[in-house]
């Protein structure tokens, strides 16, 4: 292996024997291969002015509140601030007339019926108006024992043009809630001249573990029969 200066400056090559680089140790090779990647190229180093190539321009930072700010006056002097709470207001008023689905339910094809306890374990004491004890913390209590269900829960699809007649049909506006899953209970109000409710996120067919419509909650002594309904040919 022959290391020589290459920066313009004369030497005599140096050789260097293999059993040399075998016995050196590897820090010492390394130290040795540092030191001749040094000696590549020790000329100064030089800079040469070429020139503009191009247009140059100075960077400028607009502030972002101003931006914004400036963005929103010119919206609001065009009309598009007006015309976007017009669109946000249309889509309240229109989520509110027809709310989201309940997902996960579909019509019944098969009859099922169960009792469900509506018992529930209270996280704090419960006192009545007079401040008499009615439970304890911890203590499971059915509110069946102390409420009736004064009217009986029918869950239907409001799409359900079927659903929705059988419903009207078979349970009063003094005996019962129809609730909706699906569709505009506001749309059926008029025609049927009669209140309808829904149930917003599904948390009731959730809480009574219905998967199908139409269902209803009917009062069973201290329990609460389930039942989901099969409608043959629009009726039962």
């Amino acid at each position: 292996m022959t290391i020589g200066a290459v920066s313009g400056q004369s030497a005599a090559p140096v050789r260097l024997r293999s059993a040399v680089l075998r016995r050196a140790s590897p820090l010492a090779l390394l130290s040795l291969l540092l030191g001749a990647s040094a000696m590549v190229d020790h000329t100064p180093a030089t800079a040469k002015d070429f020139g503009v190539l191009g247009e140059t321009f100075p960077i400028i930072e607009t502030d972002l509140l101003l931006a914004i700010e400036q963005r929103l006056r010119h919206m609001e002097s065009t009309g598009q601030f007006a015309a976007l709470n017009e669109q946000m207001k249309a889509k309240a008023i229109a989520r509110v007339k027809r709310p989201l689905p309940v997902a996960g339910l579909s019509s019944a094809i098969s009859k099922r019926s169960w009792l469900h306890d509506p018992s529930v374990v209270v996280d704090n004491d419960i006192k009545d108006t007079k401040g008499n004890l009615i439970a304890l913390a911890g203590q499971r209590v059915n509110p069946m024992q102390f409420v009736r269900l004064s009217q009986d829960l029918v869950f239907v699809d409001g799409d359900n043009k079927a659903e929705v007649d059988w419903a009207v049909r078979n349970w009063s506006a003094l005996k019962s809630k129809i609730i909706f899953v699906s569709g505009s209970p506001f749309e059926e109000m008029k025609p049927h001249q009669r209140r309808f409710f829904f149930d917003q996120g599904g948390q009731l067919v959730g809480k009574f573990g219905i998967k199908h419509t139409p269902a209803t909650v009917v009062a069973e002594g201290e329990l609460l029969r389930v039942t989901e309904h099969v409608l043959k040919g629009g009726r039962q």
